[in-house]
């Protein structure tokens, strides 16, 4: 299995993508629309089948603002977002299953949970991406800068 693999994808459509999504849970969450997260639960895991580069948030964007305004392409890792898309589509999916047939307080604690993370993500630092680094042989800790192991 490779660890790396670069896919180039327009840098506004994959901030429509991350802000976007951060910011439907956050309205659903909010307005308690559980349609919401279930629409957000699906574009999470069409992400993750159809992977970043063809992810319906950027597909979109792709298409619609980014032929009027041209944005720089950035270079993602597409095993570490398909990751990071099944992580958030899992989470969202149990909090469907507990909204919807076990407790609505519950589901929407997990629902906080995801749009806290989701958030996180949007800003810059995807929690499931460095997981995944970690994971398949990247670096789990911080070196100290002197090069000494930590205890």
């Amino acid at each position: 299995m490779t660890k790396y693999k670069p896919v180039s994808i327009p840098s506004a459509a994959f901030a429509f993508c991350r802000y976007g999504v951060a910011l439907m849970l956050w309205v659903g969450l909010i307005l308690q629309l559980k349609w919401l997260i279930v629409l957000v639960v699906i574009i999470l895991f069409l992400s993750a089948l159809l992977r970043v580069g063809r992810a319906p948030m950027i597909v979109i964007y792709k298409y619609t603002i980014n032929l009027i305004v041209r944005s720089p392409e950035v270079v993602v890792n597409e095993h570490a977002m398909r990751f990071a898309h099944l992580v958030g589509a899992t989470i969202g999916a149990l909090s469907l299953l507990l909204l919807y047939f076990v407790n609505d307080l519950a589901g929407w604690i997990m629902v906080a949970l995801l749009a806290t993370l989701k958030s996180i993500s949007a800003l810059g630092y995807c929690p499931a991406s460095k997981l995944y680094e970690c994971m398949t042989g990247g670096s789990c800790f911080i070196k100290p800068p002197n090069g000494s192991q930590r205890a």
